[in-house]
């Protein structure tokens, strides 16, 4: 809400009034049947849970300015749930039953007591608890992803290679709650990682919320090491700062719990990876996104001292930026992204997957590739705005690499 200003607020909640307005005119056909009474109670709770959310919006956004930001960004989304799970089902319901009624009347001239109603109920109903699945048993449902890839110019010697990727934990969505983490941590130590990468967006907005989970991710291990980047909430300019030097003083510290974790922030450089006379090289450059995100991403100062490395490897937190400046640019064999969250809602089963997100972003989860070079974007460990997930887990990724030159 801080982004949006009062006059797109207020639009906001006249949307929600009108839709409330047609959702309580059919609701009100449709309890015509039953007692005065229990018709007035459910009037009443109606408008009451209504009012009270726009109002709730309005008081947030005049007073969001004097609120403490911690507690900001627990309003925001509380908030945000609320909206989410009231305005979708109601917006379903509305549009549903009003076909179903038209349909209905162009037929037989008469609406049908009881078959019109039940479907239109049962139509607002379902994304309801589906929402409420969604932020009360699937948030935190962390998923791994075993995925392997078959690589033409990856050294024998690194045959096997066991890669754990995470991404976007936005850890002050989290709100401390330490035990959450650790299970994802005793996940990524069962799966015995060569490496672990993180891909960026550590935070919401602010250090401050980096605070006791040291002692979490401190526990990661990994057999080779540990690398990260920055996405681009870690920069701080979606906060709200007293000065310049308020903001990088954040900036700083966020880069500097990377190191108390034994993580190397890679920024815009490159790590060489030797085994038997063979290498392989880690690329990490800053976030690099189409605008309206930034692009402080330098692609070819990553890659200056690695340039004879035949096999590389980039974490890059836009996977915008692999179309634009890896694929025929470059011989980076894979890129690992995030970013995208999969929209925390979409559909997956087997091999078919679909989100909404997909109309902005070419790849948004997943496995992509162009002949040889390979994207993977993880669909993220935490949540920001929307307190839910609707069928896109939070993302565990563990990928092995293989090379066609090893024996099988």
């Amino acid at each position: 809400m801080r982004s949006y200003s009062f006059y797109t607020i207020l639009l906001l909640c006249l949307v929600i009034l009108i839709v409330d307005v047609l959702a309580f005119y059919w609701l009100s056909t449709i309890t015509q049947l039953i007692h005065p009474t229990l018709k007035t109670m459910i009037s009443a709770l109606f408008w009451l849970f209504s009012i009270g959310l726009m109002t709730s919006i309005l008081i947030l956004k005049v007073r969001l300015d004097d609120v403490d930001p911690k507690r900001k960004q627990l309003l925001i989304s509380s908030l945000y749930g609320l909206t989410v799970s009231s305005f979708i089902p109601k917006l379903i319901f509305v549009i549903v039953i009003t076909i179903l009624y038209l349909i209905n009347y162009s037929i037989s001239e008469t609406a049908s007591l009881i078959v019109v109603p039940l479907v239109g109920l049962f139509s607002g109903f379902l994304p309801f608890f589906v929402i409420l699945f969604g932020i009360f048993r699937t948030l935190y449902r962390f998923k791994t992803y075993h995925v392997k890839i078959l690589f033409e110019n990856l050294p024998k010697t690194f045959d096997g290679l066991r890669i754990v990727q995470l991404s976007d934990a936005h850890l002050g969505s989290f709100n401390h709650r330490f035990p959450i983490l650790r299970q994802v941590v005793n996940t990524v130590n069962d799966l015995k990682p060569d490496f672990i990468f993180f891909t960026g967006d550590l935070v919401n907005n602010y250090s401050w919320e980096l605070r006791g989970w040291q002692r979490v991710f401190g526990q990661l291990e990994s057999k080779r090491g540990k690398y990260s980047v920055l996405g681009n909430h870690d920069y701080g300019d979606y906060g709200e700062w007293e000065s310049i030097a308020a903001k990088q003083a954040n900036f700083e510290e966020i880069k500097q719990f990377y190191q108390g974790i034994d993580f190397k922030l890679l920024l815009n450089e490159s790590e060489i990876i030797s085994n038997s006379e063979e290498e392989i090289a880690i690329i990490g450059v800053e976030n690099w996104g189409s605008p309206p995100f930034k692009q402080f991403g330098d692609l070819q100062k990553g890659l200056e001292k690695v340039k004879n490395v035949p096999f590389k490897i980039l974490l890059s937190h836009d996977p915008t930026h692999w179309a634009e400046e890896v694929v025929d640019k470059t011989n980076v064999a894979l890129t690992l992204s995030g970013h995208t969250h999969g929209m925390q809602a979409g559909f997956e089963y087997k091999e078919m997957k679909w989100s909404p997100i997909k109309y902005k972003y070419k790849h948004w989860a997943g496995l992509y590739n162009v002949k040889q070079q390979f994207l993977y974007v993880n669909r993220g460990l935490g949540w920001l705005g929307f307190p839910g997930r609707l069928g896109m887990r939070p993302e565990i990724t563990l990928m092995e690499l293989k090379s066609s030159y090893a024996p099988n």
